[in-house]
């Protein structure tokens, strides 16, 4: 990638899952957290509502049915490996809507491997060790490589759907020459920061340390959850609200 030429960071959003102040805090806080330009593309149905510096684009059809769109995992993530996307080249960073970017962004565009992943194994938790499983919360590859992954997809859909528990597994075994973030740059909140078993009804999960870039949220609980008053999380391991740092990232984007 040229110097000179804008970083690029895609999201997707389908459906009523994700209201557009997700998308729009994702874009502020990339925003600010990576160094001179930067493009910020959501895959979207729906437009409305999102920051005018967000670029846009229909979600490429891969032949899914409207049930499998909605069956386990997310498999319409799979139309990043297009050969073409939407007219976009070069180097791209794939975040999920419900990420919080929390530290620089610049170090995840450094790594020239053809495909880096988030290890959701056994192993991203403190001192973990076992064997890396392939998440597809951040990902960085070259826009038109991997194709394989997408074509296998498309020839036998109906199968990879059945075969496979989601699409992280399914990109697991078809991606080739993969490669993992650093354990410590993204790590998991309710691996690292959550107490559970009621500890959290009492003192709030702490904040990041300053090596983090992205906290993520997968299963329950979400950003929102912790932003607002009440419980969140699922017994046993429930957190009341609202967390401090959760909040103030919230309101810092959602006003910028």
């Amino acid at each position: 990638m040229n110097k000179t030429e804008p970083r690029l960071i895609l999201c997707m959003k389908w459906g009523a899952a994700f209201e557009p102040d997700y998308v729009n805090i994702l874009y502020r806080a990339c925003r600010n957290h990576t160094t001179g330009p930067l493009r910020f593309v959501c895959l979207t149905d729906d437009g409305k509502g999102l920051h005018p510096d967000i670029d846009t684009f229909p979600i490429p059809e891969i032949g899914l049915t409207q049930d499998q769109w909605y069956t386990r995992g997310i498999w319409p993530k799979l139309a990043m490996f297009q050969n073409e996307l939407c007219g976009l080249s070069d180097r791209a960073l794939f975040i999920d809507l419900d990420l919080m970017v929390v530290g620089s962004l610049d170090p995840f565009f450094e790594p020239k491997s053809r495909l880096i992943t988030l290890d959701v194994g056994e192993g991203w938790r403190p001192g973990g060790t076992a064997t890396p499983e392939v998440g597809t919360g951040v990902f960085a590859f070259d826009i038109g490589d991997q194709r394989q992954i997408l074509d296998s997809f498309i020839a036998h859909r109906d199968q990879v759907i059945s075969d496979f528990f989601n699409e992280q597994d399914y990109v697991g075994d078809k991606g080739e020459e993969l490669s993992f973030w650093p354990k410590e740059k993204v790590i998991s909140f309710k691996r690292f920061l959550r107490k559970g078993y009621g500890r959290d009804l009492i003192k709030t999960p702490p904040p990041p340390n300053s090596d983090v870039a992205i906290v993520a949220f997968h299963g329950a609980s979400r950003p929102i959850d912790l932003v607002k008053p009440g419980i969140w999380g699922r017994f046993p391991h429930v957190g009341r609200g609202p967390v401090n740092w959760v909040q103030d990232y919230w309101k810092k984007y959602a006003s910028e």
